[in-house]
């Protein structure tokens, strides 16, 4: 792992591999180990750049708010020390959210785009909600939050199969202070809507999504891509794919990546 200061913030990052580079964002409770398997494949070809979001991994917190934008910007630090001037972004869930904030931000720096398990539309009243209920338990009983959280984003066919790989991500997911799990659902709760970004943008686009997915349901993100040019690629399981679908994913990523 290597480290930048931003802002007086440290941001822990790697870079692996020669080629075009590719940045890996992680989702929220994750770090940038969830890219370990992935990143000894993809760096055969390419260039991977793996980085901590605020207040995740080895990454310290900014602050009391970690706006998307505010990791975007973290992000563009650490590609600005590696002097990247253009790369293809995969974002995991919150990583997709800070994806599409960068893409917005420095949309000259965007090769291509990827959402994983991930959507370009802003929260809803009730998930904000859900949001806030959320900063409650986690203030109240950490660990029993995390724990359950970890849990619910795979499919129930697959909690009983990858019970070892669940308390893995448990096991990485403990290691987030509060104040970056506060800070985040705060910064995904105030998110913007980006949907014009996939109807508008020049580079090539991709949306995938498990079918069982209990956090992002299958049939409401479905409109967010009707009529683009954005390529879907659906699993069936759950929140998860990079775990309940691995071998799967690498092949469509390594595919996309081919195409750009």
């Amino acid at each position: 792992m290597n480290q930048i200061l931003y802002k007086n913030t440290k941001i822990s990052y790697s870079d692996t591999g020669k080629g075009n580079a590719v940045v890996l964002l992680h989702g929220f409770l994750e770090n940038q180990t969830m890219w370990q398997d992935l990143v000894s494949e993809l760096s055969k070809k390419h260039r991977i750049i793996t980085i901590d979001l605020l207040g995740h991994g080895e990454t310290e917190c900014f602050g009391y708010v970690h706006s998307m934008e505010d990791n975007a910007e973290a992000v563009q630090s650490v590609l600005s020390k590696l002097r990247i001037r253009k790369a293809v972004f995969v974002g995991h869930s919150m990583g997709g959210y800070v994806a599409l904030a960068f893409a917005e931000l420095y949309p000259e720096k965007v090769r291509g785009l990827v959402l994983l398990n991930s959507t370009s539309k802003a929260d809803s009243e009730e998930r904000k909600a859900n949001r806030d209920r959320a900063i409650k338990a986690v203030k109240k009983d950490y660990s029993s939050f995390i724990r359950l959280s970890i849990a619910n984003l795979f499919s129930p066919d697959n909690r009983e199969r990858l019970i070892d790989e669940i308390e893995k991500v448990k096991t990485e997911a403990l290691k987030t202070p509060l104040q970056g799990v506060v800070a985040s659902l705060e910064g995904m709760k105030i998110r913007k809507d980006r949907e014009v970004l996939l109807h508008l943008t020049p580079y090539p686009k991709m949306l995938i999504l498990g079918e069982k997915d209990p956090v992002l349901l299958y049939n409401d993100s479905l409109d967010q891509i009707e009529n683009t040019a954005v390529k879907l690629v659906s699993f069936p399981d759950g929140h998860m794919s990079h775990i309940e679908n691995r071998d799967g994913l690498k092949t469509v990523l390594l595919e996309f990546f081919k195409g750009i």
